[in-house]
C-alpha cells in the first residue's frame, strides 16, 4: 500500500479529480456555438472545427474521473468494516447530491413554458439540465462491481483489465459489423477497465512505476489511439461531433482505454511536481474546497450553462463568435467568468446535500442494496435519455417515471426492508379491512 495511503489521503488523486472536473466544466462551458431566431436555439460545438479534434484529446478526461474512482473506491473500501455498510454509504452519498437537481428541475420546464418560452429551447434546456446523468447511472454500476472487482484484483490483478481490454475489442469488432447496439456493453466494459487500473495504482505497481515506464506508458497509449485512429474506424474526436456517423464516446469505444492509459501514464510521470503544486497553501486550500464539492460542481454547472445562455442569447440575442476568431477569443474569458459566477450562486445554494454530515447508518441488507443500484443507475439513465420536460405534458411522458425508479432505489439504499414483514403487515390490513366489513354488515 502507498505511504500516502498510510498518511491518509492521496493528495495526486485529490490533483487528478480536480483537473477532471475543471476540464469538463471548461470544455462543456466553452464548446457551445450558440444563436437564436425565430423561435428556435441553434446550437453548435466549437470543437467541430477542423483540426480541434486534437484538444479533445486533453479534454476528454472522463477516463481520469473513472480511474481516480477505481483508487478511490478502493481505498475507502478497504477502509470500511464490511463491503455492505461501504455500499450502503456509497450509493446513499452519489444520491444525495442529485435530489436538488431533480427537486429543481421537475418544475423549471412549466415555470419556462409559463414564461412564454418557446418549446424548442425549453427542450434543449431540459435535455441539457438531465444528460450529464449518464455518468452517474454508469458509476453507480462500477460502485456496485466494486467489491467483486476488488476480489478479482487480489487474485487475478492485472489479468483482470486485460480481459475487460479484449472484452471492449470484441463488443467493437461487433458493433462495427452491423451489431450497433451491442456497443452499449462497453459503457461496463471500458469504464471498468478504467476503473480497474485505479485498483493498480492504490494497490500494485502503478502507483510506483518510475518516470520512463511511466512515460512510456504514456507513449503506448496516445500511440496505439493515433494508430486506431488512423487506420480504423474510429474517429479523432474522443467526444461526439453533430452530425457525425460514429461517436467514441456514445457509447464509449475501446479507444477511450487506450486514451486512459495515455493520460494516466502522463500525469504519474508529473506526479512529484503535481504534489508540490498541491502542496502550495493557495492550491491546497482549493483542493480542499472542491473536494467535497465535486458531485455538486458537476450537476449544477451545466445548468449554470443554461441560465448564462439563456439571459444572453435567449434575452439578449447575443450571438457566439466564430471558433477561433479574434471576437471568439476575447469572448470566451467573459463567458466563462459569467458561468462562473452563477456556478457559484448555486453551489451556494444546493452544496449542502453533498457537504452536509452523513445521516444514519444505513441497515438494507447486500441484496436489497444491489437493487437499489440497478433502480438508481437505470432511473438516472432514464433521465439523461429522455430529459426534464413540464409536468403539464403528461406524467407518464414527462421524467416522473425516472425520477420515481432512481428515488425508490435510494431509499431501499437506507433502511432494510424485511419481505416477511411486509407481508405480515399487509395480512394485518387484511385481515383489518375484513373485521371492519364484518362489522359493518
Amino acid at each position: 500500500m502507498h505511504t500516502s495511503q498510510k498518511r491518509g489521503r492521496d493528495r495526486f488523486l485529490d490533483i487528478v479529480r480536480a483537473i477532471a472536473i475543471l476540464a469538463v466544466v471548461v470544455q462543456h462551458w466553452g464548446m457551445p456555438v450558440l444563436s437564436y431566431a425565430d423561435g428556435r436555439l441553434s446550437t453548435g460545438n466549437a470543437l467541430a472545427t477542423p483540426g480541434w479534434w486534437v484538444i479533445t484529446w486533453a479534454s476528454q478526461v472522463m477516463p481520469l474521473v473513472f480511474f481516480a474512482g477505481g483508487a478511490a473506491n478502493l481505498i475507502s473500501l478497504n477502509r470500511a468494516t464490511d463491503s455492505r455498510s461501504w455500499l450502503a454509504a456509497r450509493l446513499k452519498r452519489l444520491m444525495v447530491p442529485v435530489l436538488p437537481l431533480v427537486g429543481v428541475w421537475l418544475f423549471v420546464p412549466d415555470i419556462l413554458r409559463g414564461m412564454g418560452i418557446p418549446e424548442q429551447p425549453l427542450q434543449v434546456g431540459g435535455a441539457i439540465a438531465a444528460q450529464l446523468l449518464w455518468f452517474l447511472a454508469v458509476y453507480v454500476l462500477t460502485v456496485l462491481l466494486t467489491p467483486l472487482m476488488a476480489a478479482a484484483h487480489r487474485r487475478w490483478g492485472l489479468k483482470v483489465p486485460l480481459a475487460m481490454l479484449g472484452a471492449a475489442v470484441l463488443v467493437d469488432v461487433a458493433r462495427f459489423n452491423d451489431l450497433g447496439l451491442i456497443g452499449f456493453a462497453n459503457a461496463v466494459f471500458v469504464w471498468v477497465a478504467v476503473h480497474q487500473l485505479g485498483f493498480h495504482y492504490t494497490q500494485g505497481r502503478l502507483g510506483s512505476l518510475s518516470r520512463n515506464a511511466t512515460l512510456g506508458m504514456s507513449a503506448a497509449g496516445f500511440g496505439i489511439t493515433a494508430l486506431m485512429v488512423a487506420f480504423g474506424p474510429y474517429p479523432a474526436s474522443m467526444i461526439g461531433m453533430p452530425g457525425a456517423p460514429v461517436s467514441n464516446m456514445s457509447p464509449p469505444t475501446v479507444l477511450l482505454a487506450f486514451l486512459a492509459i495515455g493520460q494516466i501514464g502522463l500525469l504519474l510521470a508529473f506526479k512529484p511536481q503535481l504534489n508540490a503544486l498541491a502542496a502550495r497553501p493557495n492550491l491546497d486550500a482549493a483542493l480542499k474546497w472542491i473536494g467535497p464539492r465535486f458531485m455538486s460542481v458537476y450537476l449544477w454547472h451545466m445548468p449554470a450553462l443554461i441560465v448564462v445562455a439563456g439571459v444572453t442569447v435567449y434575452g439578449l440575442g447575443y450571438e457566439t463568435p466564430e471558433p477561433g476568431s479574434v471576437l471568439w477569443l476575447t469572448m470566451v474569458p467573459a463567458w466563462l467568468g459569467a458561468c462562473g459566477l452563477v456556478l457559484l450562486g448555486l453551489l451556494r445554494l444546493f452544496d449542502r446535500f453533498e457537504t452536509q454530515a452523513s445521516g444514519p447508518a444505513p441497515t438494507a441488507h447486500t441484496p436489497q442494496l444491489v437493487l437499489a443500484g440497478l433502480l438508481i443507475s437505470g432511473g438516472l439513465l432514464g433521465l439523461a435519455a429522455h430529459g426534464f420536460a413540464p409536468l403539464s405534458d403528461g406524467i407518464t411522458r414527462g421524467p416522473v417515471p425516472w425520477v420515481a425508479l432512481a428515488m425508490i432505489g435510494y431509499f431501499l439504499a437506507g433502511r432494510h426492508i424485511s419481505v416477511q414483514a411486509l407481508g405480515t403487515r399487509a395480512l394485518g390490513r387484511a385481515v383489518a379491512v375484513s373485521e371492519v366489513a364484518q362489522l359493518k354488515r
